[in-house]
């Protein structure tokens, strides 16, 4: 079934359900190439990125266009972006309260962007110049661990823990969530994870990050929309459940029947499954192996080689029962399990997520809005006759 849509002309035209691979802008910000199982930032393969676990390099790529040249240009932007990670004390009470109120971590979030922008006295991105954007960009991006971290823990009655210039920002994250020093290993895996989070083409988060931004509208108002879809458990919402899926399974010996009841039930199995790859993902490669070292080195669980067994499992029950159908292994069921051995709350999964992906948001803002077309597409009304 095909849908229909509408060129300036009027004349409609027909376009598969979900725009799937309908192109509907110009990027230069990143590809992901389903067939052959890639994806890049810029020209830069993604993989080998996170593998060198510098997420602030891969941040100013995203955002500034390029990677740092020497040493002192990184030592710059990490300065840059250690001074936007401070909440303002003004908005301490409010955030508070909202932590208090019950809500979900994602809509926390949202709601602690929204505060911070206005604080900030952010304007709209039709308004700004390209270097206010940038600023805007940063700004957000900086601040979200800081948001999500104390939020956390005044939803918990304690107090929030200020950041920490001195330290790189996915060590700081983990200090001001568990008020510890991390472990380096920790880190650099968790900034592995981030740094393959930061952009991923045109999903559906970032989709509607750049409608918005199509109208002019402020920067904490593109983003705000990207989280609630991100919110979305057929989008970012799934790593906790991944998790959710290792529990009911239980042991090992318990993933075969597990998962032929499942797949022969026709229920989901999160983890598995892309929009785009037809190969495996290879940001799911990557974090395999992050998970599996953590676990050599006594920083994981046995979760991990559950989760190896689960995989294998899965993988081998799709191709005996549903031959010739492309799922593999997506990047959620590691990415869950490597937040879980760097002591990342459950809840806090895809906030975790976000606070990555918030890079890509700023930046596909900034390139929608320097297009200065608002993305109105049309639809084909079925319903009563008028």
């Amino acid at each position: 079934m095909a849908i229909t849509i509408a060129r300036n002309d009027t004349h409609l035209i027909d376009v598969p359900r979900g725009l799937t691979n309908v192109v509907v802008a110009e990027t230069a910000i990143g590809d992901v190439r389903g067939e052959e199982g890639f994806f890049h930032y810029r020209g830069v393969s993604g993989v080998e990125l996170a593998a060198a676990a510098r997420f602030e390099d891969a941040w100013s790529l995203v955002a500034l266009g390029a990677l740092p040249r020497h040493e002192a240009d990184t030592a710059t932007f990490r300065a840059r972006t250690a001074a936007a990670r401070t909440i303002p004390e003004s908005l301490h009470g409010p955030l508070s309260a909202i932590a208090a109120s019950g809500l979900d971590p994602m809509a926390q979030l949202r709601t602690g962007l929204a505060l911070v922008s206005a604080a900030d006295g952010r304007r709209a991105l039709y308004d700004e110049t390209d270097e206010e954007r940038i600023e805007d960009a940063i700004r957000l991006a900086a601040v979200a661990p800081s948001l999500i971290a104390a939020l956390h823990r005044w939803s918990r009655g304690q107090d929030p823990i200020a950041p920490d210039a001195d330290l790189d920002p996915v060590s700081d994250y983990l200090r001001m969530l568990t008020d510890t020093t991390p472990d380096a290993r920790l880190a650099t895996a968790l900034g592995t994870y981030l740094t393959a989070a930061i952009d991923h083409g045109f999903n559906a988060s970032t989709f509607t990050a750049r409608v918005i931004a199509s109208t002019g509208a402020d920067l904490a108002s593109c983003v705000g929309g990207a989280l609630g879809a991100l919110s979305g458990p057929l989008h970012g919402g799934a790593p906790a459940r991944t998790l959710d899926m290792l529990d009911e399974i239980g042991t090992p010996e318990h993933a075969e029947a597990w998962v032929r009841d499942r797949v022969q039930s026709g229920g989901r199995i999160m983890g598995f499954g892309h929009a785009v790859y037809r190969t495996e993902d290879p940001r799911s490669r990557l974090l395999r192996g992050v998970a599996q070292q953590l676990r050599a080195d006594g920083l994981a669980s046995d979760r991990v080689d559950l989760a190896v067994t689960v995989e294998q499992t899965v993988l081998r029950v799709l191709d005996e029962l549903k031959p010739g159908r492309a799922l593999r292994t997506n990047v959620e069921l590691y990415a869950a399990v490597v937040m879980e051995a760097c002591g990342i709350p459950r809840e806090l999964f895809t906030p975790t997520f976000a606070s990555a992906r918030l890079i890509g948001w700023g930046a596909h803002a900034r390139e929608q809005v320097q297009d200065g077309k608002i993305l109105r597409p049309s639809s084909r009304y079925v319903g009563p006759t008028a």
